[in-house]
């Protein structure tokens, strides 16, 4: 077994959900592995990964209004609000979601289906610079 890592930087424009599929293909074909397991994990608190529908870009904006339906910003009930309206909310949404995925990969291919992209999903408004741990174990 071998172990391939390396820390994407993805720059986010605000909030919503940001392809981050091909980064991760690159940096497995950087690896030099053709079998075995990725594992993407975001390394902060106001953002995460999911992996969603990549062709119609209407499934991923209804996924995201439907968060922030569920957590808006401005809730009175929270007192964590030193960075603004929108702080604890995207704490929440982290919570809620997910800060890796794992996904296997074999011929140094990712084993996606045929919908799947995997994405960075910023949870603040202003726009960041997010760090992205890819992991692969392999051969």
């Amino acid at each position: 077994m071998a172990i391939h890592q390396a820390t994407l930087t993805i720059r986010t424009p605000g909030p919503g959900t940001h392809e981050i599929t091909e980064e991760v293909a690159r940096e497995l074909g950087r690896s030099g592995l053709q079998r075995g397991v990725a594992t993407i994990f975001c390394q902060h608190t106001s953002a995460s990964l999911v992996i969603m529908e990549n062709a119609d870009p209407s499934a991923r904006r209804d996924l995201e209004a439907w968060l922030n339906r569920l957590v808006p910003e401005n809730d009175r009930h929270f007192t964590h609000t030193l960075e603004g309206a929108d702080d604890m909310p995207s704490h929440i949404k982290m919570a809620l979601t997910r800060t890796s995925e794992q996904v296997p990969f074999a011929d140094g291919q990712l084993l996606l289906g045929t919908w799947q992209g995997v994405f960075l999903w910023e949870h603040r408004r202003a726009p960041h610079s997010r760090r992205v741990l890819v992991t692969f174990v392999g051969e």
